[in-house]
Protein backbone atom coordinates (compact mmCIF):
# COMPACT_ATOMS: atom_id res chain seq x y z
CA UNK A 1 0.00 0.00 0.00
CA UNK A 2 2.56 2.83 1.04
CA UNK A 3 4.88 1.77 -2.37
CA UNK A 4 1.91 2.16 -4.19
CA UNK A 5 1.36 5.45 -2.58
CA UNK A 6 4.80 6.79 -3.34
CA UNK A 7 5.01 5.61 -6.92
CA UNK A 8 1.99 7.25 -7.10
CA UNK A 9 3.28 10.63 -5.91
CA UNK A 10 6.16 10.03 -7.52
CA UNK A 11 4.22 9.84 -11.15
CA UNK A 12 2.46 12.88 -9.62
CA UNK A 13 5.75 15.01 -9.32
CA UNK A 14 7.05 13.96 -12.57
CA UNK A 15 4.02 15.03 -14.45
CA UNK A 16 4.00 17.83 -12.27
CA UNK A 17 7.41 18.54 -12.95
CA UNK A 18 6.91 17.98 -16.84
CA UNK A 19 3.89 20.71 -17.16
CA UNK A 20 6.26 23.18 -15.80
CA UNK A 21 8.86 22.49 -18.25
CA UNK A 22 6.57 22.76 -20.56
CA UNK A 23 5.07 26.16 -19.43
CA UNK A 24 8.57 27.17 -18.75
CA UNK A 25 9.93 26.93 -22.23
CA UNK A 26 6.87 27.76 -24.05
CA UNK A 27 7.09 31.16 -21.55
CA UNK A 28 10.50 31.37 -22.87
CA UNK A 29 9.85 30.74 -26.35
CA UNK A 30 7.04 33.15 -26.37
CA UNK A 31 9.32 36.00 -24.87
CA UNK A 32 12.36 35.21 -27.14
CA UNK A 33 9.93 36.22 -29.73
CA UNK A 34 8.49 38.77 -27.98
CA UNK A 35 12.00 40.68 -27.53
CA UNK A 36 13.49 39.54 -31.15
CA UNK A 37 10.43 40.35 -33.78
CA UNK A 38 9.06 44.07 -34.04
CA UNK A 39 5.92 42.65 -35.29
CA UNK A 40 5.00 40.31 -32.37
CA UNK A 41 5.75 43.02 -30.39
CA UNK A 42 3.14 45.55 -32.52
CA UNK A 43 0.68 42.57 -32.52
CA UNK A 44 1.05 41.93 -29.25
CA UNK A 45 -0.18 45.64 -28.67
CA UNK A 46 -2.21 46.16 -30.90
CA UNK A 47 -4.19 43.22 -28.92
CA UNK A 48 -3.28 44.03 -25.42
CA UNK A 49 -4.29 47.98 -26.16
CA UNK A 50 -8.08 46.83 -28.22
CA UNK A 51 -8.90 44.73 -25.26
CA UNK A 52 -8.76 47.65 -22.95
CA UNK A 53 -10.65 49.76 -25.16
CA UNK A 54 -13.13 47.10 -26.05
CA UNK A 55 -13.51 46.48 -22.46
CA UNK A 56 -13.84 50.02 -21.39
CA UNK A 57 -16.52 50.54 -24.43
CA UNK A 58 -18.87 47.33 -23.86
CA UNK A 59 -18.49 48.77 -19.99
CA UNK A 60 -19.85 51.96 -20.87
CA UNK A 61 -22.47 50.26 -23.69
CA UNK A 62 -23.63 47.75 -20.78
CA UNK A 63 -24.38 50.58 -18.19
CA UNK A 64 -25.80 52.74 -20.89
CA UNK A 65 -28.43 49.84 -21.56
CA UNK A 66 -29.17 48.64 -18.14
CA UNK A 67 -29.86 52.64 -17.27
CA UNK A 68 -32.01 52.58 -20.31
CA UNK A 69 -33.50 49.52 -19.38
CA UNK A 70 -34.54 50.13 -15.83
CA UNK A 71 -35.86 53.50 -16.51
CA UNK A 72 -38.04 52.75 -19.05
CA UNK A 73 -39.31 49.96 -16.32
CA UNK A 74 -39.27 52.69 -13.81
CA UNK A 75 -41.81 54.76 -15.91
CA UNK A 76 -43.81 51.61 -16.97
CA UNK A 77 -43.93 51.04 -13.36
CA UNK A 78 -45.20 54.22 -12.74
CA UNK A 79 -47.42 54.65 -15.27
CA UNK A 80 -49.04 51.20 -13.80
CA UNK A 81 -49.04 52.21 -10.21
CA UNK A 82 -50.84 55.20 -11.16
CA UNK A 83 -53.62 53.80 -13.02
CA UNK A 84 -53.78 51.38 -9.61
CA UNK A 85 -54.29 53.75 -7.62
CA UNK A 86 -56.91 55.55 -9.17
CA UNK A 87 -58.77 52.04 -9.05
CA UNK A 88 -58.12 51.37 -5.46
CA UNK A 89 -59.56 54.95 -4.84
CA UNK A 90 -62.94 54.06 -6.80
CA UNK A 91 -63.28 50.71 -5.07
CA UNK A 92 -62.34 51.27 -1.63
CA UNK A 93 -61.94 55.06 -1.35
CA UNK A 94 -65.09 55.29 0.54
CA UNK A 95 -65.54 51.79 2.66
CA UNK A 96 -63.06 48.64 1.44
CA UNK A 97 -66.53 46.74 2.56
CA UNK A 98 -65.71 43.06 3.36
CA UNK A 99 -62.43 41.43 2.52
CA UNK A 100 -64.32 39.82 -1.04
CA UNK A 101 -64.07 43.18 -2.06
CA UNK A 102 -60.32 43.86 -1.37
CA UNK A 103 -59.58 40.06 -2.82
CA UNK A 104 -61.74 41.55 -5.99
CA UNK A 105 -60.20 44.89 -6.45
CA UNK A 106 -56.39 42.97 -6.03
CA UNK A 107 -57.78 40.37 -8.70
CA UNK A 108 -58.58 43.12 -11.17
CA UNK A 109 -55.00 44.99 -10.31
CA UNK A 110 -53.23 41.55 -10.71
CA UNK A 111 -54.89 41.01 -13.83
CA UNK A 112 -53.79 44.27 -15.58
CA UNK A 113 -50.43 42.92 -16.74
CA UNK A 114 -49.17 46.09 -19.07
CA UNK A 115 -46.37 47.07 -20.90
CA UNK A 116 -44.09 46.45 -17.72
CA UNK A 117 -44.99 42.65 -17.45
CA UNK A 118 -46.11 40.77 -14.75
CA UNK A 119 -46.01 42.14 -11.26
CA UNK A 120 -47.08 41.46 -7.95
CA UNK A 121 -49.45 43.44 -5.79
CA UNK A 122 -49.61 44.31 -2.08
CA UNK A 123 -52.16 46.76 -0.59
CA UNK A 124 -52.05 48.20 2.78
CA UNK A 125 -54.41 50.00 5.21
CA UNK A 126 -52.55 52.44 7.29
CA UNK A 127 -54.93 53.34 9.58
CA UNK A 128 -55.15 49.14 10.28
CA UNK A 129 -58.83 50.09 10.65
CA UNK A 130 -59.82 47.55 8.22
CA UNK A 131 -56.89 45.10 7.42
CA UNK A 132 -53.28 45.32 7.78
CA UNK A 133 -51.81 43.97 4.37
CA UNK A 134 -53.02 41.94 1.84
CA UNK A 135 -50.07 40.28 -1.13
CA UNK A 136 -50.55 38.16 -3.98
CA UNK A 137 -48.87 34.73 -5.08
CA UNK A 138 -48.10 34.16 -0.79
CA UNK A 139 -45.70 37.13 -1.33
CA UNK A 140 -44.13 38.01 1.91
CA UNK A 141 -44.79 41.46 3.17
CA UNK A 142 -41.17 41.76 4.03
CA UNK A 143 -40.30 41.97 0.31
CA UNK A 144 -41.44 45.71 0.54
CA UNK A 145 -38.60 47.54 2.17
CA UNK A 146 -39.27 49.34 5.49
CA UNK A 147 -37.81 52.88 4.07
CA UNK A 148 -39.95 52.69 1.08
CA UNK A 149 -42.45 52.16 3.71
CA UNK A 150 -41.37 55.32 5.46
CA UNK A 151 -40.86 57.40 2.87
CA UNK A 152 -44.58 56.91 1.46
CA UNK A 153 -45.57 56.91 5.27
CA UNK A 154 -45.38 61.18 5.52
CA UNK A 155 -46.17 61.96 1.42
CA UNK A 156 -48.71 63.68 0.51
CA UNK A 157 -51.71 61.28 -1.30
CA UNK A 158 -50.93 60.99 -4.91
CA UNK A 159 -47.24 60.83 -4.20
CA UNK A 160 -45.14 57.73 -5.44
CA UNK A 161 -41.67 55.80 -4.48
CA UNK A 162 -39.57 53.43 -5.87
CA UNK A 163 -36.50 51.03 -5.09
CA UNK A 164 -34.64 47.87 -5.90
CA UNK A 165 -34.79 45.24 -3.57
CA UNK A 166 -35.13 41.48 -2.61
CA UNK A 167 -38.86 39.48 -3.21
CA UNK A 168 -39.41 37.17 -1.01
CA UNK A 169 -42.12 34.09 -1.32
CA UNK A 170 -43.82 31.92 0.85
CA UNK A 171 -42.99 28.50 0.47
CA UNK A 172 -40.51 27.07 -1.81
CA UNK A 173 -40.30 29.55 -4.55
CA UNK A 174 -36.60 31.44 -4.51
CA UNK A 175 -36.17 35.12 -3.76
CA UNK A 176 -35.60 36.94 -7.06
CA UNK A 177 -34.35 40.57 -7.88
CA UNK A 178 -36.94 43.20 -8.39
CA UNK A 179 -38.42 46.66 -8.83
CA UNK A 180 -40.39 48.03 -6.20
CA UNK A 181 -42.85 50.75 -6.88
CA UNK A 182 -45.51 52.44 -4.57
CA UNK A 183 -48.57 55.50 -3.91
CA UNK A 184 -50.69 56.11 -1.57
CA UNK A 185 -53.94 57.29 -1.71
CA UNK A 186 -56.24 58.61 0.96
CA UNK A 187 -55.46 56.12 3.57
CA UNK A 188 -54.59 53.15 1.63
CA UNK A 189 -50.57 52.02 0.36
CA UNK A 190 -50.20 50.07 -2.95
CA UNK A 191 -47.39 48.76 -4.05
CA UNK A 192 -46.11 47.23 -7.20
CA UNK A 193 -43.63 44.60 -7.20
CA UNK A 194 -42.10 43.59 -10.59
CA UNK A 195 -39.72 40.58 -10.94
CA UNK A 196 -36.67 41.67 -13.30
CA UNK A 197 -35.68 38.67 -14.21
CA UNK A 198 -36.65 39.23 -17.96
CA UNK A 199 -34.56 42.59 -17.89
CA UNK A 200 -31.47 40.30 -16.16
CA UNK A 201 -31.98 38.21 -19.09
CA UNK A 202 -31.75 40.92 -21.56
CA UNK A 203 -28.63 42.27 -19.78
CA UNK A 204 -27.33 39.01 -19.79
CA UNK A 205 -28.15 38.58 -23.65
CA UNK A 206 -26.50 42.03 -24.42
CA UNK A 207 -23.53 41.31 -22.79
CA UNK A 208 -22.57 38.09 -24.27
CA UNK A 209 -23.16 39.60 -27.48
CA UNK A 210 -21.12 43.01 -26.38
CA UNK A 211 -18.60 40.32 -25.72
CA UNK A 212 -18.55 37.89 -28.27
CA UNK A 213 -18.51 40.97 -31.05
CA UNK A 214 -15.36 42.50 -28.81
CA UNK A 215 -13.42 39.29 -29.24
CA UNK A 216 -14.16 39.28 -33.12
CA UNK A 217 -13.36 42.97 -33.19
CA UNK A 218 -10.15 42.47 -31.10
CA UNK A 219 -9.06 39.62 -33.24
CA UNK A 220 -10.12 41.60 -36.55
CA UNK A 221 -7.47 44.65 -35.29
CA UNK A 222 -4.65 42.06 -34.23
CA UNK A 223 -4.75 40.60 -37.73
CA UNK A 224 -5.04 43.85 -39.26
CA UNK A 225 -1.79 45.43 -37.31
CA UNK A 226 0.02 42.10 -38.61
CA UNK A 227 -0.92 42.69 -42.21
CA UNK A 228 -0.20 45.97 -42.11
CA UNK A 229 2.98 45.86 -39.72
CA UNK A 230 4.11 42.67 -42.00
CA UNK A 231 3.91 45.43 -45.24
CA UNK A 232 6.23 47.86 -42.78
CA UNK A 233 8.41 44.91 -41.65
CA UNK A 234 9.19 42.54 -44.43
CA UNK A 235 11.45 44.91 -46.52
CA UNK A 236 13.18 46.11 -42.79
CA UNK A 237 14.04 42.25 -42.75
CA UNK A 238 15.03 41.90 -46.12
CA UNK A 239 17.18 45.00 -45.67
CA UNK A 240 19.02 43.19 -42.48
CA UNK A 241 19.36 40.13 -44.41
CA UNK A 242 20.97 42.08 -47.32
CA UNK A 243 23.25 43.79 -44.60
CA UNK A 244 24.50 40.95 -43.25
CA UNK A 245 25.17 39.81 -46.49
CA UNK A 246 26.96 42.65 -47.11
CA UNK A 247 28.98 42.02 -43.88
CA UNK A 248 30.02 38.59 -44.75
CA UNK A 249 31.32 39.47 -47.86
CA UNK A 250 28.69 39.72 -50.28
CA UNK A 251 29.09 42.56 -51.83
CA UNK A 252 26.75 42.36 -54.95
CA UNK A 253 23.80 42.07 -52.50
CA UNK A 254 20.93 44.57 -53.55
CA UNK A 255 17.62 45.23 -52.50
CA UNK A 256 13.98 44.97 -54.95
CA UNK A 257 12.54 48.19 -55.57
CA UNK A 258 8.79 48.55 -55.58
CA UNK A 259 6.80 51.49 -55.66
CA UNK A 260 7.61 55.39 -54.96
CA UNK A 261 6.85 55.23 -50.96
CA UNK A 262 9.11 55.66 -48.11
CA UNK A 263 9.92 52.17 -47.90
CA UNK A 264 10.99 52.11 -51.84
CA UNK A 265 13.05 55.05 -50.71
CA UNK A 266 14.83 53.03 -48.44
CA UNK A 267 15.81 49.80 -50.81
CA UNK A 268 16.98 52.50 -52.57
CA UNK A 269 18.82 53.80 -50.22
CA UNK A 270 20.39 50.62 -49.66
CA UNK A 271 20.99 49.80 -52.67
CA UNK A 272 23.13 53.25 -53.24
CA UNK A 273 24.94 52.55 -49.95
CA UNK A 274 25.36 48.82 -50.97
CA UNK A 275 27.41 50.36 -54.65
CA UNK A 276 29.32 52.89 -52.66
CA UNK A 277 30.43 49.88 -50.62
CA UNK A 278 31.26 48.04 -52.75
CA UNK A 279 32.99 50.31 -54.76
CA UNK A 280 35.14 51.69 -51.79
CA UNK A 281 35.98 48.31 -50.79
CA UNK A 282 36.86 47.60 -54.16
CA UNK A 283 39.77 50.45 -54.31
CA UNK A 284 40.56 49.79 -50.56
CA UNK A 285 41.05 46.37 -51.91
CA UNK A 286 43.12 47.44 -55.16
CA UNK A 287 44.90 49.86 -52.74
CA UNK A 288 45.74 47.02 -50.27
CA UNK A 289 47.03 44.86 -53.27
CA UNK A 290 49.63 47.87 -54.46
CA UNK A 291 50.47 48.39 -50.92
CA UNK A 292 51.73 44.85 -50.63
CA UNK A 293 52.88 43.93 -53.79
CA UNK A 294 55.06 47.58 -54.04
CA UNK A 295 56.02 46.02 -50.12
CA UNK A 296 56.98 42.56 -51.83
CA UNK A 297 58.85 44.26 -54.63
CA UNK A 298 60.59 46.77 -52.85
CA UNK A 299 61.66 44.04 -50.38
CA UNK A 300 62.80 41.33 -53.40
CA UNK A 301 64.72 44.44 -54.83
CA UNK A 302 66.46 45.61 -51.98
CA UNK A 303 67.90 41.97 -51.28
CA UNK A 304 70.36 42.49 -54.35
CA UNK A 305 71.99 45.65 -53.52
CA UNK A 306 71.66 44.51 -49.80
CA UNK A 307 74.22 41.64 -50.51
CA UNK A 308 76.76 43.64 -51.92
CA UNK A 309 76.47 46.17 -49.22
CA UNK A 310 76.70 43.77 -46.73
CA UNK A 311 79.37 42.01 -48.63
CA UNK A 312 81.38 45.23 -48.49
CA UNK A 313 80.78 45.76 -45.12
CA UNK A 314 81.96 42.38 -43.56
CA UNK A 315 85.34 43.62 -45.50
CA UNK A 316 85.24 46.77 -43.79
CA UNK A 317 84.18 44.74 -40.49
CA UNK A 318 87.18 42.73 -40.32
CA UNK A 319 89.92 44.87 -41.65
CA UNK A 320 88.40 47.72 -39.21
CA UNK A 321 91.83 47.04 -36.69
CA UNK A 322 93.69 48.08 -39.65
CA UNK A 323 92.29 51.79 -40.04
CA UNK A 324 94.48 54.41 -39.07
CA UNK A 325 91.94 56.42 -37.53
CA UNK A 326 89.95 54.74 -35.00
CA UNK A 327 86.72 56.89 -35.90
CA UNK A 328 86.56 54.79 -39.43
CA UNK A 329 86.85 51.23 -37.36
CA UNK A 330 83.81 52.59 -34.97
CA UNK A 331 82.11 53.10 -38.15
CA UNK A 332 82.40 49.77 -39.37
CA UNK A 333 81.28 48.27 -36.44
CA UNK A 334 78.35 50.55 -36.22
CA UNK A 335 77.90 49.95 -40.29
CA UNK A 336 77.47 46.04 -39.52
CA UNK A 337 74.91 46.10 -36.51
CA UNK A 338 72.58 48.38 -38.49
CA UNK A 339 73.25 46.26 -42.00
CA UNK A 340 72.33 43.10 -39.66
CA UNK A 341 68.90 44.88 -38.03
CA UNK A 342 68.37 46.11 -41.70
CA UNK A 343 68.44 42.35 -43.07
CA UNK A 344 66.21 41.40 -40.23
CA UNK A 345 63.38 44.44 -40.93
CA UNK A 346 63.66 43.31 -44.96
CA UNK A 347 63.10 39.56 -43.85
CA UNK A 348 60.17 40.62 -41.85
CA UNK A 349 58.84 42.84 -44.20
CA UNK A 350 58.95 39.61 -46.85
CA UNK A 351 57.16 37.79 -44.14
CA UNK A 352 54.75 39.78 -44.17
CA UNK A 353 54.07 40.02 -47.86
CA UNK A 354 53.59 37.12 -48.18
CA UNK A 355 51.19 36.72 -44.98
CA UNK A 356 48.77 39.45 -46.96
CA UNK A 357 49.22 37.42 -50.44
CA UNK A 358 48.26 34.34 -49.09
CA UNK A 359 51.21 32.56 -49.81
CA UNK A 360 52.28 31.56 -46.56
CA UNK A 361 52.62 27.77 -45.60
CA UNK A 362 52.51 25.21 -43.20
CA UNK A 363 55.13 22.68 -42.68
CA UNK A 364 53.01 20.79 -39.65
CA UNK A 365 55.32 18.04 -37.36
CA UNK A 366 54.23 16.38 -34.24
CA UNK A 367 56.56 18.17 -31.51
CA UNK A 368 56.53 18.49 -27.78
CA UNK A 369 56.05 22.27 -27.38
CA UNK A 370 58.53 21.65 -24.13
CA UNK A 371 60.89 21.12 -26.38
CA UNK A 372 60.53 24.54 -28.34
CA UNK A 373 59.78 26.50 -24.96
CA UNK A 374 63.50 25.23 -23.64
CA UNK A 375 65.28 24.94 -27.06
CA UNK A 376 63.67 29.42 -27.10
CA UNK A 377 64.74 29.95 -23.77
CA UNK A 378 68.28 28.83 -24.02
CA UNK A 379 68.31 31.30 -27.18
CA UNK A 380 67.13 34.30 -24.94
CA UNK A 381 69.25 33.21 -21.86
CA UNK A 382 71.70 35.52 -22.09
CA UNK A 383 69.73 38.66 -23.27
CA UNK A 384 67.49 37.81 -20.19
CA UNK A 385 70.92 37.92 -17.65
CA UNK A 386 71.82 41.26 -19.34
CA UNK A 387 68.83 42.91 -18.67
CA UNK A 388 68.37 41.51 -14.94
CA UNK A 389 65.37 39.39 -15.55
CA UNK A 390 64.85 35.35 -14.53
CA UNK A 391 63.20 33.26 -16.94
CA UNK A 392 61.20 30.93 -14.63
CA UNK A 393 59.50 27.44 -16.51
CA UNK A 394 56.48 26.27 -15.30
CA UNK A 395 56.41 22.87 -17.46
CA UNK A 396 53.85 19.47 -16.98
CA UNK A 397 55.40 16.25 -16.06
CA UNK A 398 53.71 15.30 -19.49
CA UNK A 399 54.46 15.51 -23.16
CA UNK A 400 52.44 18.24 -24.52
CA UNK A 401 52.38 16.75 -27.94
CA UNK A 402 51.12 18.92 -30.95
CA UNK A 403 51.23 19.45 -35.16
CA UNK A 404 52.84 22.74 -35.41
CA UNK A 405 55.61 24.20 -37.63
CA UNK A 406 58.55 24.44 -36.17
CA UNK A 407 60.26 27.42 -37.14
CA UNK A 408 56.89 29.50 -36.48
CA UNK A 409 56.54 28.80 -33.45
CA UNK A 410 60.09 29.22 -32.46
CA UNK A 411 59.38 32.62 -33.91
CA UNK A 412 56.15 33.32 -31.57
CA UNK A 413 58.23 32.03 -28.70
CA UNK A 414 61.06 34.22 -29.33
CA UNK A 415 59.07 37.23 -30.25
CA UNK A 416 57.20 36.28 -27.27
CA UNK A 417 60.00 36.20 -24.61
CA UNK A 418 61.91 38.98 -25.95
CA UNK A 419 59.11 41.28 -26.02
CA UNK A 420 58.69 40.70 -22.18
CA UNK A 421 62.24 40.45 -21.44
CA UNK A 422 62.34 44.31 -23.26
CA UNK A 423 59.48 45.67 -21.25
CA UNK A 424 59.64 43.67 -17.92
CA UNK A 425 61.73 45.88 -16.18
CA UNK A 426 63.91 43.58 -14.66
CA UNK A 427 61.88 41.45 -12.97
CA UNK A 428 60.75 37.58 -13.24
CA UNK A 429 59.73 36.64 -16.35
CA UNK A 430 56.98 33.18 -15.94
CA UNK A 431 56.64 30.75 -18.95
CA UNK A 432 53.63 28.19 -18.22
CA UNK A 433 52.70 25.33 -20.84
CA UNK A 434 49.93 22.95 -20.43
CA UNK A 435 47.98 20.88 -22.73
CA UNK A 436 44.53 19.44 -22.62
CA UNK A 437 42.71 16.92 -25.23
CA UNK A 438 42.52 19.44 -27.62
CA UNK A 439 44.75 22.18 -27.54
CA UNK A 440 48.45 23.09 -26.16
CA UNK A 441 48.92 26.58 -25.10
CA UNK A 442 52.14 28.77 -23.80
CA UNK A 443 51.57 31.94 -21.79
CA UNK A 444 54.67 34.19 -21.10
CA UNK A 445 54.17 36.69 -18.41
CA UNK A 446 56.16 39.66 -17.33
CA UNK A 447 55.96 42.16 -14.45
CA UNK A 448 56.58 45.45 -15.73
CA UNK A 449 54.85 48.42 -17.56
CA UNK A 450 51.63 46.40 -18.54
CA UNK A 451 49.36 48.05 -20.92
CA UNK A 452 47.88 51.02 -20.64
CA UNK A 453 43.96 52.06 -21.90
CA UNK A 454 43.35 51.84 -25.52
CA UNK A 455 47.01 50.42 -25.77
CA UNK A 456 45.85 47.09 -26.00
CA UNK A 457 43.76 47.37 -29.50
CA UNK A 458 47.22 48.34 -31.27
CA UNK A 459 49.31 45.42 -29.43
CA UNK A 460 49.40 43.56 -32.26
CA UNK A 461 49.42 46.43 -35.24
CA UNK A 462 52.83 46.69 -37.28
CA UNK A 463 55.25 49.45 -36.28
CA UNK A 464 53.44 49.79 -32.90
CA UNK A 465 55.61 51.12 -29.90
CA UNK A 466 53.68 51.50 -26.19
CA UNK A 467 55.94 54.40 -25.71
CA UNK A 468 57.31 56.18 -28.92
CA UNK A 469 60.03 57.67 -27.07
CA UNK A 470 61.44 54.80 -25.78
CA UNK A 471 64.47 53.09 -27.99
CA UNK A 472 64.29 49.68 -29.13
CA UNK A 473 67.58 47.93 -26.99
CA UNK A 474 66.58 44.26 -28.37
CA UNK A 475 66.74 45.15 -31.77
CA UNK A 476 63.31 44.56 -32.66
CA UNK A 477 61.84 45.71 -36.01
CA UNK A 478 57.85 46.62 -34.61
CA UNK A 479 56.67 43.43 -36.52
CA UNK A 480 57.17 40.99 -34.75
CA UNK A 481 54.06 40.76 -32.67
CA UNK A 482 51.90 41.28 -35.85
CA UNK A 483 54.17 38.29 -37.47
CA UNK A 484 53.31 36.11 -34.63
CA UNK A 485 49.53 36.73 -34.90
CA UNK A 486 49.60 35.73 -38.56
CA UNK A 487 51.62 32.92 -37.60
CA UNK A 488 49.19 31.66 -35.01
CA UNK A 489 46.47 32.64 -36.99
CA UNK A 490 47.97 29.99 -40.10
CA UNK A 491 48.03 27.21 -37.03
CA UNK A 492 44.70 27.91 -36.62
CA UNK A 493 45.30 29.18 -33.09
CA UNK A 494 45.03 32.08 -30.88
CA UNK A 495 47.44 34.62 -29.65
CA UNK A 496 45.68 36.51 -27.14
CA UNK A 497 47.04 39.99 -25.21
CA UNK A 498 46.22 40.68 -21.36
CA UNK A 499 47.26 44.05 -19.62
CA UNK A 500 46.89 46.14 -16.77
CA UNK A 501 49.05 49.25 -16.24
CA UNK A 502 52.07 48.30 -13.56
CA UNK A 503 50.82 44.89 -13.27
CA UNK A 504 52.78 43.71 -16.45
CA UNK A 505 51.30 41.79 -19.36
CA UNK A 506 50.62 38.09 -20.43
CA UNK A 507 50.51 36.82 -23.92
CA UNK A 508 49.34 33.28 -24.49
CA UNK A 509 49.24 31.66 -27.57
CA UNK A 510 46.69 28.43 -27.92
CA UNK A 511 47.16 25.98 -30.78
CA UNK A 512 44.98 22.85 -31.14
CA UNK A 513 46.97 19.52 -31.00
CA UNK A 514 45.96 18.28 -34.82
CA UNK A 515 46.69 20.84 -37.32
CA UNK A 516 43.49 21.76 -38.72
CA UNK A 517 41.17 21.02 -36.08
CA UNK A 518 38.90 23.64 -34.67
CA UNK A 519 39.98 25.36 -31.61
CA UNK A 520 37.18 25.84 -28.60
CA UNK A 521 39.34 26.55 -25.90
CA UNK A 522 42.65 26.86 -23.95
CA UNK A 523 44.25 25.20 -20.86
CA UNK A 524 45.78 27.63 -19.63
CA UNK A 525 43.75 31.08 -18.48
CA UNK A 526 44.62 34.77 -20.77
CA UNK A 527 44.24 36.41 -17.26
CA UNK A 528 47.06 35.11 -14.89
CA UNK A 529 46.62 33.83 -11.24
CA UNK A 530 46.76 36.41 -8.68
CA UNK A 531 45.63 39.18 -10.84
CA UNK A 532 41.40 37.62 -11.51
CA UNK A 533 40.81 41.03 -10.05
CA UNK A 534 42.59 43.49 -12.61
CA UNK A 535 40.06 43.93 -15.78
CA UNK A 536 41.77 42.41 -19.21
CA UNK A 537 42.20 45.49 -20.82
CA UNK A 538 42.78 43.99 -24.37
CA UNK A 539 41.86 40.32 -25.51
CA UNK A 540 42.82 39.19 -29.13
CA UNK A 541 40.32 36.87 -29.78
CA UNK A 542 40.12 34.75 -33.04
CA UNK A 543 38.35 32.15 -34.32
CA UNK A 544 35.09 32.60 -32.36
CA UNK A 545 36.64 31.78 -28.78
Amino acid sequence: MNGGMARAKRSVRRGLGAVHRALRSAVRTGYTRWRRSIQVRIVTSTLFISAIVVAILGAFLMQQVSSALMDGKVKAARLQLDDGLAQVQRDLGNSPGDGSMLNATIDRLKSRSGPSGLYEVYIRDTTEQYFDGYTTNELREESVPRRLREELKNAPAGASAYTYGKLSYVGDRPSERGLIVGGKTGQFELYYLFPLEEEQRTLTNVGRSLAGVGVVLVLLLAAIAALVTRQVVLPVRLAAQGAQRLAAGRLEERMRVRGEDDLARLARSFNDMAANLQEKIGELEDLSQVQRQFVSDVSHELRTPLTTIRIAADMLYENRDTFDDPAVGRSAELLQSQLERFESLLADLLEISRHDAGAATLDAESLDMRDLVLRVVGDIQGLAERKGSKVVLQLPGEPCMAEVDRRRVERILRNLLVNAVEHGEGEDIVVSVAADRDAVAVAVRDHGVGLKPGEGQMVFDRFWRADPARARTTGGTGLGLSISREDAQLHGGWLQAWGEPGAGSQFRLSLPRVAGAELRGSPLPLVPPGAGDARPLYAELEAGE
